[in-house]
């Protein structure tokens, strides 16, 4: 604890050396080293092991994070590259206002109020000219998507 080790870390380690100390008694030589010695030296260096291990954590082999996307099945490609080809034929019918602000919305990003001051408009006018042109894609992809 001395060391910095919460209370609970120290006695697992102290039960850790002891199991050990037990385990290797017949190693033990005193011609070497004294017990006390001996003793420390195996606290020190499952403390060691402790700081390693937090150091560098195990990896689990299952976690969804490691693991390959599964592939896109080819008639799920085919339907997402028609959707995406109906999506943007409705977005070349709307005015050109209209899809300028879907385009900053949803490829780039922003927020109304990003659109709102960057394009110098009123925050109004963009959120009614948004809900416009979901409108007219709604009413053009009905069926599609």
């Amino acid at each position: 604890m001395r060391l910095g080790a919460a209370e609970m870390l120290a006695e697992e380690l102290s039960q850790e050396v002891m199991i050990t100390l037990w385990r290797k008694a017949a190693q033990f030589d005193r011609r070497q080293s004294s017990v006390s010695t001996w003793l420390y030296t195996i606290a020190r260096n499952r403390r060691i092991d402790v700081l390693r291990r937090e150091k560098f954590p195990q990896y689990d082999p299952d976690d969804p994070l490691l693991l390959p996307s599964e592939t896109e099945q080819p008639d799920e490609a085919v339907a997402a590259g028609e959707r995406e080809l109906a999506v943007r034929a409705a977005l070349e019918t709307l005015p050109e206002e209209q899809a300028a602000l879907i385009r900053l919305a949803f490829f780039k990003g922003w927020s109304h109020s990003e659109i709102a001051e960057k394009q110098n408009l009123p925050l109004g006018t963009v959120k009614s000219r948004l809900r416009l042109a979901f409108r007219k894609l709604k009413g053009g992809l009905d069926g599609v998507v």
